[in-house]
């Protein structure tokens, strides 16, 4: 499949999409002043540890306290003891503990562990989103292009996507033989599959020294501070995804193009041919047809070729998605239409949450099946459509309800909640008050102003639908309001009003 990288730099944000044969496939965005943390190392302070979450909140210097669970922490805090980490000759020194080969985890109390007032060494693994803070953790680790370094653990894992047996086994050899004396974990990625030994001995130098540097910058940082930042977005789309998937890379930035350039210079200069300025007339989004599909994800209705649609709704606790046949009617019977538009959906479903980036709980009401060969068939199909994600998804099989649930790993905003905020008409409800509601309001508030008035006029201003409204649909409502209140009632269209906003005024 050809993938390649489109990147879109600007003064206030940067945009990086992911093209997969033509079509948008992942959208990342970083702005101004509100660049994901994901990755960053902080020095911070425990404020409260809470026995009854076993979660505690740590204070890392943003504006809301970011969280640990209990799970998350490292036991025997390795950084408060000076000895642990030998900067000078990059050695881990080994603790008292028993098993003196592999770091010994304790399942303990949080409040065994941590303290308020505490400083800790923590990792992002979790942006805040929306009202929840950012998810942190003491189990560090270091991305680099061929490694992930893990110093708070002795694992050595290889990545899935090398299926080759005999070079998982020459890559585990080489990992094991080189990290020996570090005691440190390691993870092999995918770029790493046919790489010799003198390449993953720099790398791993090299994160060996950066751990050594955060190290050194904690027992001199005031708390909070952050010790490491993660790459820029342009970068990260580098090491992500070019190195790993993509075979191009087109930048509209030659500051950045210059960036990237330097940055392969140092880890893969044989890529560097991938990267292309891009200096076309009309912007790069619009060049390569991905701005209608980013203005798609954002719409709760999304339609299937056939006619069908489905239904993508946000909830605080979940996503729902609803599979409808819309316009779709079939040719031969009902079984066979509604299996075609499951299956349609099917796909457009697993592309919309990718594209969206949605994660947590995830329901998908498909239409009913009788038989229970066409409910294994979508089970099916949406387990295969779900593999392009780099995201970690689990899926359970339908249930005599006909609904599928299933996770997907949530590391960030979704797109929606990135790009939209909630609508100030409706405050986020998805409804505003009907304008029939609104006069019959209108008419209630008349006749509770009229008791106090002395004039024989008043004056009433609204928005100019519900002007028109009450002018038409509605245009028995004031002669009876007149009548009953036995007063002349102007009415003014303001464009400056919301929708179920009015003001009732005596006329001079």
């Amino acid at each position: 499949m050809h993938k390649k990288i489109i990147i879109n730099v600007s003064d206030h944000e940067t945009r990086v999409a992911l093209v997969e044969e033509e079509t948008i496939a992942e959208l990342f965005i970083e702005r101004k002043g509100s660049r994901d943390i994901t990755g960053n190392i902080y020095k911070g302070r425990v404020q409260r540890v809470l026995p009854g979450m076993q979660a505690a909140f740590v204070d890392i210097g943003l504006n809301q306290a970011a969280f640990i669970y209990v799970d998350d922490v490292v036991n025997h805090q390795y950084v408060e003891s000076e000895n642990y980490f030998n900067c000078d000759n990059l050695e881990l020194e080994k603790k008292n503990i028993e098993n003196q080969n592999e770091k010994t985890i304790v399942k303990e109390n949080i409040e065994n562990i941590l303290r308020e007032g505490q400083e800790v060494l923590v990792q992002v693994s979790k942006s805040p989103i929306g009202t929840k803070g950012a998810r942190i953790t003491s189990n560090i680790s270091l991305p680099g292009r061929f490694l992930v370094l893990m110093p708070t653990s002795s694992h050595i894992g290889i990545s899935r996507r090398i299926e080759d047996d005999v070079e998982r086994n020459r890559l585990k050899e080489i990992v094991l033989g080189l990290a020996d004396k570090s005691n440190m974990g390691y993870i092999v990625r995918t770029a790493a599959e046919g790489i010799n030994k003198e390449k993953i001995a720099y790398e791993m130098g090299f994160l060996k020294n950066l751990w050594c540097n955060i190290q050194k910058k904690y027992q001199t940082a005031i708390t909070p501070s952050m010790l490491h930042q993660e790459l820029n977005l342009s970068l990260r789309a580098v090491r992500d995804l070019l190195i790993q998937e993509a075979e191009k890379l087109v930048i509209d930035s030659k500051k950045d193009y210059d960036s990237v350039l330097n940055f392969l210079e140092t880890f893969n200069p044989k890529l560097k041919s991938s990267v292309e300025l891009y200096d076309g007339k009309e912007p790069i989004f619009d060049s390569y047809n991905l701005e209608g599909d980013i203005i798609r994800a954002l719409k709760k209705k999304v339609w299937l070729k056939s006619g069908g649609y489905i239904v993508i709704e946000h909830t605080e606790a979940l996503v729902a998605i609803d599979v409808n046949t819309g316009r779709y009617v079939g040719k031969h019977n009902l079984e066979e239409t509604i299996l075609k538009t499951n299956l349609e959906a099917v796909k457009e479903i697993a592309y919309q949450i990718r594209l969206r980036d949605i994660g947590g709980i995830i329901i998908i009401d498909f239409i009913d099946m009788e038989k229970k060969s066409n409910q294994e068939k979508v089970f099916s199909a949406l387990n295969e459509a779900v593999t392009k994600d780099r995201s970690k998804t689990h899926i359970l099989p339908i249930s005599e309800m006909g609904l599928i649930q299933m996770t997907r790993k949530r590391t960030r905003k979704p797109l929606s909640r990135l790009l939209c905020d909630p609508c100030p008409y409706c405050d986020g409800e998805g409804y505003v008050i009907s304008i029939k509601t609104i006069c019959y309001s209108i008419y209630r508030e008349i006749l509770r102003y009229a008791v106090d008035m002395t004039g024989n006029r008043l004056t009433l201003r609204v928005n100019p639908e519900v002007a028109e409204y009450l002018h038409g649909e509605e245009n028995r409502l004031i002669p009876g309001i007149e009548k009953t209140i036995e007063k002349q009632i102007t009415i003014y269209p303001d464009v400056r009003y919301h929708m179920e906003a009015f003001e009732i005024t005596e006329s001079l």
